[in-house]
């Protein structure tokens, strides 16, 4: 009926502009994009799946367990801003893979404001990881922040929160 061309120009078009609009349609205001992304880990609070952290920051590990969260632009904003608070204003060099973000009490010195990644990978002794069907609305509410931001996804912790830092 329809050659593939035609319908890679017809299904393209569309896709850009909506793409294209949501870049343009960008949440200016940092303090409206904290206020958003905490209103996601919020929700995710108030889920009825049941973790406990205890806090034993073995999941902060990322050498041992071979995972590192990515934030997106709203993430990594959020955390700037919450290690700003504490007096930081730079990420600590870690060359033994542990996050960047533990303090030397061995804490994560932005608990409140974590990562999403944080708040849903849990050790086996908190619960396990929350399975991702449990959080996908959410992940969805994040990435389009990240794309009103003019984000192009999420980014490794360390990377996506130096970049963050320097521009504040």
């Amino acid at each position: 009926m329809f050659g593939s061309a035609f319908l890679r120009t017809a299904l393209h078009e569309p896709l850009a502009r909506i793409l294209s609009e949501m870049k343009n349609r960008r949440l200016i205001n940092p303090a409206e994009i904290v206020a958003e992304v905490r209103s996601i880990y919020d929700e995710l609070e108030n889920r009825p799946v049941e973790r406990n952290c205890l806090r034993r920051t073995e999941c902060c590990q990322f050498k041992l367990t071979g995972r590192t969260p990515y934030l997106t632009m709203g993430e990594a904003l959020v955390a700037a801003k919450a290690l700003r608070a504490t007096g930081r204003t730079r990420l600590p060099k870690r060359i033994d893979g542990i996050c960047p973000l533990l303090g030397d009490d061995g804490c994560c010195v932005i608990y409140a404001d974590r990562p999403f990644g944080c708040r849903t990978h849990f050790c086996a002794a908190a619960g396990g990881p929350y399975a991702r069907q449990e959080v996908t609305d959410l992940i969805h509410r994040l990435e389009d922040i990240d794309c009103q931001l003019g984000g192009d996804g999420s980014r490794p912790i360390l990377a996506a929160v130096q970049d963050t830092l320097a521009k504040l």
